[in-house]
């Protein structure tokens, strides 16, 4: 066997070499690119996903306690500098090489500061003095200098403060101060001269040198009543030794900055296990303090998922790709296969039509994968290996070979209805249906490993499923089309009945398994994107259940006029949340063994009103009314009611109910209904009650007043309503209701496409969306060109018929209509069949997958929505138009006149 000759013959049968080229070369391609740009979304996901945390949640704290080094003489602050290269050799490594920025800081603890330019009206003030580094390298003085000496001649402590503390206080450059530290009887037991020697201004307020709390550039406000403004002040180590010496109590901080940019994702398990170990090996004395674990943790979560619905998009498009090269092989084989017999009739062995299929494959397929693996290899990112191109170039080119050994064994008519399968067709076939249902059970049982590496029974259940489905579709459709052709054939005309008659014959078995399998991966990434998207819609309208979501605590209640009145909002649903009480068993307060509960009061009306878009649905039992002398009717939630119950109270009748304090009330409440989830009702909540808002007397003692808002409208303006609700809470404290205590929180206003576009916009979300759209695309681009080798494998019979059909007076138009009828049930069983089949796969997996990772928890439910019915429609119109473009190709090609001078066969 020369080289010349299989280059001759190669050049021969170019077209089908360029087909199994083309899919060896998109193979290799998939195998190397998919992984590459996973790993490069995935890196940029998880750096934005740290970056978008709290400064908090990416920094690891050590910290000692406060203490006092009263009488030393000796250097306090520097010596613990060293420490911070020692606290770091210590950590993980994979901790450890993710530090980017740290800060050492020495620290006095808060004590009162006096001084003639701070007046009583500016209240109190409490001081703590710090030394830090890269305090200087990040900001500019404005008027002064920075701390030098750290004690002037006269022993004053040199300070210097931020311009956005040192002007509220009415304090510049050469201010004379006093810090004192005051006993239990909030008298000065010792005191220390101060003078402030500069004010300076960041010069990049997000700089992380600033993060530490409480804040150099700002003065924290009073926690309450009588307590004091809190401010922090730079001095030299010197100033800080003189303050530890004179008996102030100190403690030293060292902070490690997690860098976005330093974190990888095949590094991830390793640096969350590092961060779980950091509390173990803390040394003696020092305190711990750090989150970064907890986003890592969910991150980690939504990428183990993620990397879960990519490998099985993955293993439908491959499996797809794979039997699309085996229908390429059998075309080219059955091209050929006049020349095998010869071959064999001329004593030919089997090695010889092996040898000879092997040598043509092997001089062009191996370099059309190498051109894949080349093309993939050119795009940034990580985590492809060449092993698995190199078992696809070897599978595609033993593809050849193989075929036309096994295609010299088949002859005859398969094709009839009434032909009965072979006893080896019908054990394959009972056989992958019961492997597919055997590893769809064990998968649902098992669940999802989170091992890192890829789950050959998760990959391989969704193709079997699909493969499992077709045939049961291949074998059940001839009958419907049996009995369309009984009818056809006592109609008039004939184009009906030999449509029906041809369309049932089963021949092309492998292309329509290939067909379902391409479209039943792009049915599934359309499902499962779906029903992400409406999850987070769920999750997002559980969080805001309008609009606009004001959450604070008690407003006055002119307050909901107000809102109602800023332009853009339709509608203000007041609510009144209880975040922690325990049903009691009396009116008296008797306790009735029922654990602490979230309790919210809406007014049914209003809420079903602003709620209305965000597709909020409130019970009728919310919207009735009471004034709280009878029992009022409550949702709440299962476990609430497996508790009342046991309890036994709050039955449906109300004859024994269970009892509320809210806001000083006792309510009587009895369960109506019991509901999984409400809005406001954080999932984590196993107990929560919903109760109508009910209409107490004018004259009650405590009247209800809101502690959030709802609002519905269109163009609503959040720093607006920031400013009333500000102004409503400040009017309800006025108001004389509440005259001590601690210090109310400021008001947060979230939106719901804010929260909608936080839950879509970060994280894995880019993998995803890459996920899907591969899928889909590739799915639908597969299965037409699966479908077009479906409409070849029939197409000489067809050419026959039809030459001989034409010969007999059949016209063009009814040749039109007879391909027409012939072809559409081949598509739409193919089509339907597939998008079934990706329709019911979510199902099946959902459980395994972890979508709610991708939705912050909520539960996603699949649906087939009707924009995915329009594209499957849509999608079986353009195969049906796309086969009989082929056929009508096909029969150009073959000049249908000269079909019954190339062979008799049928």
């Amino acid at each position: 066997m020369s080289v010349f000759g299989v280059v001759r013959r190669v050049r021969a049968y170019g077209g089908h070499f360029l087909l199994l080229a083309v899919l060896t070369l998109v193979t290799a391609l998939l195998i190397t690119a998919v992984p590459r740009i996973a790993d490069r979304l995935t890196g940029q996901g998880l750096r934005e996903h740290v970056a978008a945390q709290p400064v908090a949640s990416r920094d690891v704290l050590y910290s000692t306690a406060e203490e006092q080094v009263r009488g030393t003489s000796r250097a306090v602050a520097a010596p613990r500098a060293g420490e911070l290269d020692t606290l770091q050799q210590r950590m993980p490594p994979a901790v450890r090489q993710s530090v980017g920025e740290r800060w050492y800081a020495a620290r006095t603890g808060f004590t009162r500061l006096s001084g003639p330019d701070l007046t009583a009206d500016k209240g109190l003030i409490d001081l703590s003095v710090r030394t830090l580094g890269g305090v200087r390298e990040a900001a500019g003085l404005v008027e002064g200098r920075w701390p030098e000496t750290g004690v002037t001649g006269d022993g004053a402590v040199e300070v210097a403060l931020a311009e956005t503390v040192a002007g509220p206080l009415g304090l510049r450059a050469g201010s004379r101060l006093r810090l004192s530290v005051l006993g239990p009887d909030r008298k000065p037991l010792t005191a220390r001269k101060i003078v402030l020697v500069g004010v300076f201004r960041p010069t990049d307020q997000s700089a992380g040198v600033w993060d530490a709390l409480p804040s150099m550039l700002r003065l924290a406000a009073p926690t309450g009543d009588g307590e004091p403004f809190l401010g922090v002040g730079v001095t030299a180590d010197a100033g800080f030794d003189a303050l530890a010496g004179a008996g102030w109590p100190v403690s030293f901080a060292w902070r490690y900055r997690i860098s976005p940019d330093r974190i990888t994702p095949g590094r991830l398990g390793e640096l969350i296990d590092g961060l779980a170990t950091l509390d173990r090996t803390r040394p003696a004395g020092l305190i711990l303090t750090q989150g970064v674990d907890i986003p890592l943790r969910r991150f980690a979560e939504s990428l183990a998922a993620a990397r879960t619905l990519l490998a099985v998009i993955a293993a439908g498009l491959l499996a797809t790709l794979a039997g699309l090269t085996v229908l390429a092989a059998r075309l080219a084989a059955r091209r050929r296969r006049a020349e095998y017999v010869l071959l064999r009739a001329r004593g030919g062995s089997t090695g010889a039509v092996l040898g000879r299929g092997l040598a043509e494959s092997a001089l062009v397929l191996p370099f059309a994968a190498g051109a894949g693996w080349l093309l993939g290899g050119l795009l940034p990112g990580g985590g492809a290996q060449l092993r698995w191109v190199l078992l696809a170039a070897a599978l595609a080119t033993v593809a050849l070979p193989v075929a036309a050994l096994t295609g010299q064994r088949t002859s005859g008519r398969a094709d009839l209805i009434g032909a009965r399968s072979t006893a080896v067709r019908l054990t394959i076939e009972v056989s992958l249906l019961g492997v597919a249902v055997l590893g769809a059970f064990l998968l649902r049982r098992r669940g999802l490993t989170l091992g890192g590496s890829v789950d050959p029974l998760l990959v391989s259940v969704p193709v079997l499923v699909a493969i499992a489905a077709a045939l049961l579709a291949l074998r059940a459709y001839p009958w419907p089309l049996r009995l369309l052709s009984r009818a056809a054939a006592r109609a008039r005309g004939s184009v009906a009945f030999l449509g029906t008659a041809r369309a049932g014959r089963a021949a092309a078995t492998a292309p329509l398994v290939v067909v379902v399998l391409a479209v039943a991966t792009a049915a599934f990434c359309g499902v499962v994107a779906a029903g992400i998207e409406a999850g987070r819609d769920r999750a997002a309208s559980r969080a805001v259940p309008g609009d606009v979501l004001v959450d604070g605590e008690r407003f006055a209640p002119d307050t909901t006029a107000a809102l109602a009145g800023l332009p853009g909002v339709r509608a203000v649903a007041p609510v009144l949340v209880e975040p922690a009480q325990r049903p009691y068993a009396d009116a008296a307060g008797r306790f009735g063994g029922v654990g602490e509960t979230r309790v919210l009061l809406v007014d049914g009306a209003t809420f079903a009103e602003v709620g209305r878009r965000a597709g909020v649905t409130v019970p009728d039992v919310l919207r009735a009314a009471g004034d709280g002398s009878a029992p009022l009717p409550a949702l709440v939630s299962p476990a609430l009611a497996a508790d009342l119950a046991d309890a036994g109270l709050a039955d449906a009748a109300g004859r024994r109910p269970a009892w509320l304090d809210v806001q000083g009330n006792r309510l009587p409440v009895r369960v109506a209904r019991t509901v999984d989830e409400f809005p406001l009702a954080d999932r984590n909540t196993e107990r929560f009650a919903v109760l109508p808002w009910p209409a107490l007397p004018a004259d009650a003692p405590h009247p209800l007043v809101p502690t959030a808002f709802v609002l519905a409208g269109d163009g609503i303006d959040a720093a607006a309503v920031s400013r009333v609700v500000d102004e409503g809470q400040r009017r309800y404290q006025r108001g004389g209701v509440v005259t001590g205590g601690e210090r109310p929180r400021q008001p947060e206003v979230r939106t719901w496409s804010a929260v909608r576009a936080e839950l879509g916009g970060s994280g894995v979300n880019g993998l995803l969306v890459f996920g899907f759209a591969i899928g889909a695309a590739g799915g639908a681009a597969l299965g037409l060109l699966a479908l077009a080798f479906a409409v070849l494998a029939g197409a000489r019979g067809r050419g026959q018929v039809l030459s001989r059909l034409r010969t007999m007076g059949l016209s063009r138009r009814q040749w039109r209509a007879l391909l027409l009828v012939e072809l559409t049930p081949l598509v739409l069983v193919s089509v339907l069949t597939g998008a079934l089949v990706g329709a019911l796969l979510p199902l099946l997996l959902t459980p395994v997958l972890g979508l709610p990772a991708f939705t912050g928890g909520a539960a996603v439910r699949v649906r087939f929505e009707p924009g995915l019915v329009a594209g499957v429609l849509g999608l079986a119109v353009l195969a049906l138009g796309f086969a009989v473009a082929v056929e009508a190709l096909n029969n150009r090609r073959m000049r249908l006149g000269e079909v019954l001078r190339l062979g008799e066969e049928s």
